[in-house]
């Protein structure tokens, strides 16, 4: 008797529900479509925001499924140039149909890092916000090897995808000045690679 009840509820149960979410990328015309997100995901929209000598040079959403541990604000600062990332999370199915809000205007926090200025890499760059961290970032092609200092949130240096740095690879320290100063670059370029 206890055997068919017990056959019966695990029929009747309903199937787990996949939560959907709208999916928006950068260049895309306005359409949206709706994905399911896979186990754990919530819906997720973040807003990636680009500045160069303090003016807004680039603003780009997009919408899809996240885990909650990449659902952050967050920033990457190279002295002259600059990148916020907001990301807002939900778990109710297609919530994220709003734009991220832009990032709002950070404070210095106390902590300071290295930057290059296309001469020299002992510049120091007072680090706004969450930005908690030191980064270097190098790219090298050709005979062209190009470096770049600032300041950076945390949770940029330990995501599981670093695509934000653009597949250029990185290192993150935590101590003030702790990236290091050197007194000229291999390259005279100063633009932003990412």
């Amino acid at each position: 008797m206890y055997l068919l009840a017990l056959m019966f509820g695990i029929l009747l149960l309903p199937e787990a529900s996949t939560l959907r979410c709208y999916a928006c990328f950068p260049g895309d015309t306005g359409t949206c479509i709706q994905t399911e997100c896979h186990q754990g995901q919530q819906c997720a929209t973040t807003r990636i925001v680009a500045y160069s000598g303090g003016s807004k040079y680039d603003d780009k959403n997009l919408t899809g499924c996240a885990m909650a541990e990449d659902c952050f604000n967050a920033s990457v600062n190279f002295g002259i140039q600059e990148i916020k990332f907001t990301t807002m999370c939900c778990t109710a199915a297609l919530c994220n149909s709003q734009p991220a809000p832009e990032p709002s205007k950070s404070k210095p926090n106390g902590k300071q890092c290295y930057w290059c200025d296309g001469r020299t890499c002992t510049n120091i760059l007072n680090c706004e916000g969450n930005e908690d961290n030191c980064i270097t970032l190098t790219e090298s092609r050709a005979a062209v090897s190009v470096t770049m200092k600032g300041c950076v949130s945390k949770q940029l240096c330990t995501t599981r995808d670093p695509s934000w740095a653009g597949g250029l690879p990185f290192t993150c320290c935590e101590g003030n000045l702790c990236n290091g100063a050197s007194s000229q670059l291999h390259s005279s370029r100063s633009e932003c690679l990412l």
